[in-house]
Formats: structure tokens, sequence, C-alpha cells
């Protein structure tokens, strides 16, 4: 492809939208949904701390813990060093990074080094990351295969960002028979094609048609977390573009309802929850209500700007609250949270009533 004005246009916004991320009140106006999901205390848990296993295993890769740090930036000169720092520290703890999209380097093959990241973390679980949509704009399969390999990248991510593009000035709307696209990509990739929405979650009825054309995974992506409507309103400079954008600052799925609709509606896919996830304890809900991982974006971008060590902490401080969840909630294991979940139709709940009515039936 070019390195025309489109090139620098596009490294211009991937610039502007770190700005934003790191400085201004982007939020969803939606809760993730986190705070309504409780998990059974397990005052005697019958094991100690350190005989929790944070294992998982996704795609063929052992993980040391089910999360994936997600995706950020990438295609402008600065998000080399913030790559760098998040694959440093990713790779140390055993969990997956899944790079900001890769279109800016397709516009502008010299700015891949800001995506290359194996030569400070050669065993680091990676995902490549583009844009569905870009396929009705002239990127090809051939393109997509060469952001996987000049990356190394274990498996490719495939946003789908509707209302991102339909908010952007000039942004890429034909999203029109994408899905014939989306089947062809992965029946001839090589390595799995995760969808992943971006910030307002992914719909059961979307989800069929996305695992019916061969997606391995699928990242809900759903509302709670950063608002890229909210984003895209910010970076326009408009005041009436801007005023647009934050009426969607409540559109979408929160995370929490989305990965729980599909995963009653799908036992056997491999889910992702991400969107306002932003401790431990949020892992551990989201994988209590199905997910098969939990990714985590936001709370790493600040430490991802100063050093591989200080995402280290960062990081650190969610693995180590995610094991103490599980401690605290009886499990053992990341698969056994589900059997955690308390409220109405959760295994404690059932106890009492069963109790309560053996009870009410004796007297």
């Amino acid at each position: 492809m070019d390195t025309t004005p489109s090139a620098r246009a596009t490294e211009a916004r991937k610039s502007r939208h770190l700005d934003i991320a790191l400085e201004d009140d982007v939020a969803s106006h939606l809760d993730a949904g986190f705070s309504g999901v409780r998990l059974h205390h397990e005052a005697l848990p019958e094991c100690a701390l350190e005989d929790i296993d944070l294992s998982a295993r996704v795609f063929g890769h052992d993980l040391r813990a089910p999360i994936l740090i997600s995706s950020m930036t990438g295609g402008t000169e600065r998000a080399r060093a913030i790559n760098h720092n998040l694959a440093i520290a990713a790779e140390r703890a055993g969990v997956i990074l899944a790079l900001g999209s890769q279109r800016a380097a397709l516009e502008d093959p010299s700015l891949l080094v800001t995506y290359r990241v194996r030569d400070v973390a050669p065993k680091v679980v990676l995902f490549a990351n583009l844009g569905a949509v870009q396929f009705n704009y002239g990127v090809t399969i051939d393109d997509a295969r060469h952001v996987v390999e000049s990356i190394a990248a274990d498996a490719l991510y495939l946003h789908l960002n509707p209302l991102q593009e339909a908010l952007q000035t000039d942004g890429d709307t034909n999203f029109r028979s994408l899905l014939p696209r989306i089947a062809a990509l992965c029946r001839t990739l090589g390595v799995p094609v995760v969808a992943k929405s971006v910030g307002s979650g992914i719909s059961v009825r979307t989800a069929a048609r996305l695992l019916d054309a061969g997606v391995a995974a699928i990242d809900v992506a759903g509302a709670g977390g950063t608002s890229w409507a909210r984003v895209e309103g910010r970076r326009s400079g408009d005041p009436r573009r801007e005023a647009l954008a934050e009426t969607f600052a409540g559109w979408g799925y929160p995370t929490a309802e989305a990965t729980r609709a599909l995963r009653l509606a799908y036992p056997e896919a491999i889910l992702v929850a991400s969107g306002g996830v932003r401790s431990g304890i949020d892992v551990a809900k989201a994988l209590a209500l199905g997910a098969n991982l939990a990714g985590i974006g936001l709370p790493f971008l600040a430490p991802a700007t100063q050093s591989a060590q200080a995402v280290s902490e960062a990081l650190g401080s969610v693995v180590e609250g995610f094991r103490i969840a599980l401690f605290a909630s009886g499990c053992r294991q990341p698969h056994e949270l589900p059997g955690a979940l308390y409220g109405r139709g959760s295994s404690e709940t059932r106890i009492a009533e069963s109790r309560t009515s053996t009870s009410n039936t004796s007297t």
C-alpha cells in the first residue's frame, strides 16, 4: 500500500487516541455490570493460597493466568515503547498480549516496527489486529497473512467497530457483505481468528453468524470501559460532532450481561470478556459468568508509558487479586468459578431455599 496523506492521517489519529485515553474521561456511561455480580465467600476453603492454580490453555498455548492485555496501540512511533513494555510484562506473567490495529503498518510499512515485540518478548502469546471493515476498503487476505507473519503472531483479532467508524469524520462505514469475507479469512489464514467488538458488545444473534463463519473465539468487548464513541467525539475537535458522540456514551451491551448471554447460548465457544475489567476480582467474576479469558486494557496504558516494570507491577496486582478471589470463593482453579456465582439460581441459593423449604414442611 501507500505512504500517502491517508497513512499520515492514520498515524496522527492513533497518537491522538493515546492522548485522549490517557488524559480525558471517556468512560462509557454504562456500568460493565461486574458490581452486580457476587461470588460465594468460602470461610473454610480447605486449601492454602499457594494451592491455587491459575493456569489455562487457549489455542494450544499454556498460560499462567487466563488474562489478555487488550489491544491499545500501534502505528505511531511513541507506540513502539508502549508495546515493548506491555510485551515484556505479558511474557513475564505468562498472559496474552493483543496489539492495536495494524492498518497503519499496511498503509506505511515503516510503522511496522511499532508492532514488533518478538525481539524483547520472544515467547509471548501474541494477537495481531485488523478492522474487519478494511476488507471492504482494499485489504486482502494476503494482507492479513502479512500482518500476522510480520510480527509472528499466534492469532488475529478482527475488530468490529461500526459505531466508531460512523462517528469518525470520513470513517469507513461500508459494512456490506463482510461475513463471506470473514468466512474466507477464517478458512485460509492459518491461525485462529478472534472476532472482537470495540466497546459496544456482541449480541447472541451476531455471535451465531460469526461462529458459523468459522471464528475461533469471540471477545465481547462490551460497554462499561472506554467508550470509543466518546474518544472519537473528543478527537474530532468539532463541538457539534462531540455532542453527537456523547449521545452514544451509553450505547451497547454491558460486558457482564453480554458474557453471560453468550455463554448460555454457546456452551462450547471460547469467549473473552473485556470492557470495564479493572481488577483481579473482575477477572474472577468474568470467568464465573462463563468467559475463558478476561481482557484488560486501560489500567495498563499509563504504566506502559513508563516502563515494563511498571506494567509488571500493575499486572501483578491484578493476578494476585484474581488468585485471592479464587481462594476466598473456595475455588482451586479458574474453571470452578461458575459454581461460585452467588444469587438466584446459584448453588448457594438452591441450598438455602432447599433448607428453608424442608424447615417449613417439618413445622
